[in-house]
């Protein structure tokens, strides 16, 4: 005879979060292979104004790290979203080369995208948080399996909806950030050069150091272990014995 267990196996909502949340954005690996390629292309035009060199180099090293993981059987997720990133500012750049505009003009194209894709994410982030359905738990549902699952507990909601609001900062200020200089350097107002300058050093830089806080600050959340789960006694009330 075994009885059900009184508790559902993790302790906390954070301890919860924690490992989904892990799961979810694929760790260091994951980031790393998501930033370099467009690192690359970047400091190449910078350092040989090269613009197709430098998309093929970042393609080249992209493919590289595709191959790594297929060779090693992991999930390939985060070098294709790196991949799909190249493509589409490819297809900017292409957009720029057809209206004339100059090499300067089509690599500062080139971020446009990134610009828009980091503008549609905070949007639709900080809608999600205020709407009451915080895009952090849709990302563990669909590790779990269960996309609607985590919102029958308010402990979770409440965390969710705070992590989700610490995740959109760096989109927020990078959008906030270069949006302006691309527009300058669109316009002509600043030498499209040292907007590009300007991008890379607010995208590599600036943009790590946020992106470390908002680590940070979800490491912090996390990391109190304060907050049990709702779902925790249940259990125990209704256990059966099973024979």
């Amino acid at each position: 005879m075994s009885a059900v267990p009184d508790h559902l196996g993790v302790d906390t909502v954070e301890a919860l979060v924690r490992r989904q949340l892990a799961a979810a954005l694929g760790g260091r690996r994951g980031l790393i292979e998501a930033a370099v390629p467009g690192i690359v292309f970047t400091v190449l035009w910078l350092t040989t104004k090269e613009l197709q060199w430098a998309l093929i180099a970042s393609l080249v090293v992209a493919g590289a790290a595709l191959l790594a993981r297929i060779v090693q059987r992991s999930s390939p997720q985060y070098v294709l979203n790196a991949i799909f990133g190249i493509g589409i500012g490819w297809v900017f750049v292409r957009l720029a080369e057809n209206s004339g505009g100059s090499e300067s003009d089509q690599a500062l194209a080139f971020f446009l995208p990134g610009i828009l894709i980091s503008l549609g994410y905070t949007v639709v982030l900080g809608a999600s948080c205020l709407a009451g359905w915080p895009m952090l738990g849709f990302m563990l549902g669909s590790v779990t399996g269960d996309a609607t699952a985590w919102h029958k507990d308010k402990q979770i909601v409440k965390l969710c909806n705070r992590l989700t609001w610490v995740m959109l900062l760096p989109g927020a200020f990078g959008v906030l950030l270069q949006g302006p200089v691309w527009l300058l350097g669109r316009n002509g107002t600043i030498d499209a050069d040292h907007a590009v300058v300007a991008i890379l050093v607010l995208r590599t830089g600036l943009g790590w150091v946020l992106r470390i806080g908002s680590w940070s600050a979800m490491i912090w959340l996390l990391a109190r272990n304060a907050t049990p789960l709702e779902q925790a006694s249940e259990p125990a009330a209704d256990a059966k014995v099973v024979e």
